[in-house]
């Protein structure tokens, strides 16, 4: 506590009592107003960190390469930051580098913000972590949406995932039988399913795969991959699935897909296909239905670790979360274009209905 000391000389002129009493009451509010420094972080620290994206597609980037506005999922990012004190520009710089779907730019990235001392690295996607973690194996590493970390060796463990590597993940796998129950629900006389992947890196956990075959299987719907590499195969594939005579359309979870929401919507309308998306995204641009997590929940949400460990946590120590919160959402107007009528209670368990 500051102590307050005034000293009067015996034979010197002393203060009247009124105004000695409004000098230490001034004196005193001076100090209450002064700037308290926040619990997140060490005043007049900067902290840096590098963020390890997929692509900046539709984005207006900044002198770092970081969305200035972003997607509702970046905005979400950030204001779980902002949340817990950490201000761009002020107490926290980010860098961002984007592979564009290239793969084999991720560990080269990562090795950027390893020269540039980054406190703190921040990677989406599979193949980004994986390049994180050969790139170093003492900054912190926060992965966000990734499938399966486990099983794809990012970690040894959810609970003490150990090592420097921690985070949030995407879909279970018992959730690519959850969106074929929902279609089949939504299409009682569904027995042929295409499922649209990316080809062209990481492929899904094949436990994904054996999950969506088994509860094909018990509602009797037989289920036919599809993988594409390139936008220019997405006509030919489609056209595949028409030929297979495909009744519905899923798509597996990848970021190579949201690039391309509105060719992959358009197409799905051309070919007469009702389908399942992993994001409401796909139902806002005109697809029929989307089941997954809230990402922008998850986005929030990796502001809590990257203040635990710019606190002090070790990264290991921190168990990496599951989402627990999933939405249903479906497209009334797509619905009646494709001469669909979803059942009642279907749409009563949907988060939204868009018209």
């Amino acid at each position: 506590m500051t102590r307050l000391r005034i000293a009067v000389h015996p034979e010197g002129t002393r203060l009247q009592n009124g105004a000695a009493s409004l000098f230490i009451l001034a004196l005193a509010l001076g100090l209450l107003a002064a700037p308290i420094p926040s619990e997140a972080q060490q005043p007049g620290k900067v902290y840096r960190i590098g963020f390890l994206g997929v692509s900046t597609l539709g984005y207006d980037l900044d002198a770092k390469n970081c969305p200035r506005e972003g997607s509702p999922t970046w905005q979400a990012f950030m204001a779980g930051l902002r949340e817990r004190g950490y201000l761009p520009g002020q107490n926290l710089i980010i860098e961002c580098r984007w592979t564009e779907s290239r793969e084999e730019r991720a560990r080269a990235f990562a090795a950027e913000f390893v020269e540039l001392k980054s406190d703190l690295i921040v990677a989406f996607s599979t193949p980004n972590v994986r390049g994180a973690k050969q790139a170093t194996t003492t900054i912190p590493i926060v992965m966000v949406i990734v499938i399966d970390p486990v099983g794809r060796g990012l970690v040894p463990s959810l609970a003490r995932p150990g090592g420097n590597v921690t985070g949030l993940t995407g879909a279970p796998l018992e959730m690519e039988g959850k969106r074929l129950q929902l279609l089949k629900e939504a299409i009682p006389t569904l027995s042929r399913l295409a499922v649209l992947g990316y080809s062209g890196g990481t492929t899904p956990e094949p436990g994904f795969r054996k999950e969506r075959e088994a509860a094909g299987r018990a509602v009797g719907v037989t289920v036919q991959v599809y993988g594409v590499r390139e936008p220019t195969e997405f006509t030919g594939t489609f056209a595949a699935m028409t030929k297979w005579q495909a009744e519905a359309l899923s798509l597996e979870s990848h970021p190579f897909l949201n690039l391309h929401i509105r060719r992959l919507v358009d197409l799905a309308a051309q070919s007469r296909l009702p389908a399942m998306y992993y994001d409401r995204e796909f139902v806002t641009a005109g697809g029929l239905m989307a089941y997954g997590a809230d990402f922008s929940d998850i986005w929030r949400r990796v502001g809590s670790y990257v203040d635990r460990i710019l606190k002090g946590a070790n990264p290991g120590d921190l168990p990496v979360e599951q989402p627990t919160k999933y939405d249903l959402f479906i497209n009334g107007k797509t619905a009646k274009a494709l001469g669909l009528t979803i059942p009642p209670a279907l749409l009563m368990r949907a988060e939204e209905v868009i018209q």
